[in-house]
C-alpha cells in the first residue's frame, strides 16, 4: 500500500475528527436509532431511515479516517535539511507574471487541503509543478484558463 504524506497537523485534526465519530456521533445516532426502533412499524418510520443513513456515512467515514491514519507518512518540513527546493509541507510565495500578483501556498496532503487557507493538495497540478524548484524558477501552470506563468519568489519550511 501506498503511504499518504500528510502535515503533523493534519493528522492531528483527522484524530479529532475520528474521535467526534466515534465517542460522539456514534452514540446520539445509535440512541435515535433506539428511540425510531420505539415507535413502531419500521417500514414507514423515517426518523428509523434518516438514522440508519447517517449511521451508514458516520461509519464509513471512521473506516476512511482509519485507513488514513494507518498508511499515513507524516512530514515535518521543519525537521527536514532543507535545500531551499520546494518540497511537500513548505511554504512558497509565487508571483504571477500573467497579473503581476502574489500568492503564497502551503503544499499539504489532499484531506488538509482549503483554498481559503492558502494549503494546497500535493496532488494539485500547481503543487506538482512547484516540487523540486526554488527561488528564482519560473514555473508553468496548466489551468482550466491555459497556462499561467510564476516565478518562485520565497520557500519557507516552518
Amino acid at each position: 500500500m501506498n503511504k499518504i504524506p500528510m502535515t503533523s497537523h493534519g493528522m492531528e485534526r483527522l484524530r479529532e475528527e475520528l474521535n467526534q465519530l466515534k465517542n460522539t456521533d456514534r452514540p446520539r445516532i445509535s440512541k435515535a436509532i433506539g428511540e425510531a426502533r420505539e415507535l413502531g412499524d419500521l417500514k414507514e418510520n423515517a426518523e428509523y431511515h434518516a438514522a440508519r443513513e447517517q449511521q451508514g456515512f458516520v461509519e464509513g467515514r471512521i473506516q476512511e479516517i482509519e485507513s488514513k491514519l494507518s498508511l499515513a507518512h507524516v512530514v515535518d518540513v521543519s525537521k527536514i535539511n532543507n535545500n531551499g527546493k520546494i518540497i511537500f509541507g513548505s511554504t512558497t510565495q509565487l508571483f504571477n507574471l500573467d497579473n503581476k500578483k502574489e500568492c503564497k501556498y502551503q503544499i499539504v496532503g489532499e484531506d488538509e487541503a482549503d483554498i481559503k487557507k492558502f494549503k494546497i493538495s500535493v496532488s494539485s497540478p500547481i503543487a506538482r509543478a512547484l516540487i523540486g524548484k526554488e527561488v528564482g524558477d519560473i514555473v508553468e501552470v496548466n489551468t482550466p484558463k491555459g497556462v499561467v506563468e510564476y516565478e518562485v519568489s520565497k520557500v519557507e519550511y516552518v
